[in-house]
Parts: structure tokens; sequence; C-alpha cells
């Protein structure tokens, strides 16, 4: 998938995670559906910014961690603690279900809602 089309998409997914937010927070379905909402913008963000760096001539993107390495390098993502902690949930939630756990990281999704928005903005000010 090309890079415009992958931020689009990728704009889309963290609206409906901001969206979603914006609900009261009532029943534990909710907050797994937010945690989903989450994980699938994080997947997004982390392939947007692989692609967008290959656009470059970067060539060594294929992971996540790699991927947000570049986005560093290039000045595309701040707030390197965060983005390390994104990364952290993410892969606590793609490789094992713990209910306290899931409940810690709804509790940040705010704050990872924030970064995955920044990111948009500074990948699409270099995407016209």
């Amino acid at each position: 998938m090309d890079s415009k089309t992958l931020l689009v998409d990728l704009h889309k997914a963290i609206g409906q995670l901001q969206g979603a937010l914006q609900l009261p927070a009532d029943n534990d379905v909710y907050k797994a559906g937010c945690i989903q909402y989450f994980e699938f913008s994080f997947e997004l963000a982390w392939k947007t910014v692989k692609r967008m760096a290959e656009d470059e001539g970067m060539v060594d993107c294929n992971s996540p961690k790699s991927a947000l390495k570049a986005a560093f390098s290039r000045g595309w993502l701040q707030e390197e603690e965060v983005w390390l902690e994104m990364l952290a949930a993410r892969n606590k939630m793609a490789h094992t279900y713990h209910a306290a756990e899931a409940l810690a990281i709804f509790d940040n999704l705010p704050r990872y809602a924030t970064a995955l928005h920044a990111l948009v903005q500074s990948l699409s000010s270099i995407n016209h």
C-alpha cells in the first residue's frame, strides 16, 4: 500500500480511537474495544512510518522498533518515552492477555492517542 493511503487510513483509525475514548468507560467490553482501536492504530502507525521511510530510501524498517528509530531519526516522532510505552503495550496485548495489564493500558490511551495524532500531523506535513 502506498504511503498516502496508509496515512489516510491511520488518520481514520486514530479518529475512531479518539471518538471511542469520548464515551463513558462503564464496562470491560467497551475498554477492550478501545484497546483494540489502539492496537490497530499502532500497527498502522508503524507500517505508515515504514512505508514513508522506504520512500525516502531507508530500508531497515521491518519491525515496529526499527520503524520507530527511523521516525525519531527523521524528526517525525517526539516523546520517545511515550512511543516506547506504546510499543511495550502493543506487545503485551498482542502476545498475552491479562485483565489488570489491559486496564493499565486503557488508562494510558488518551496519552497514546495524542502521540498518534501528533505523528499524523508530522507525516502529513511531509507527504503532500
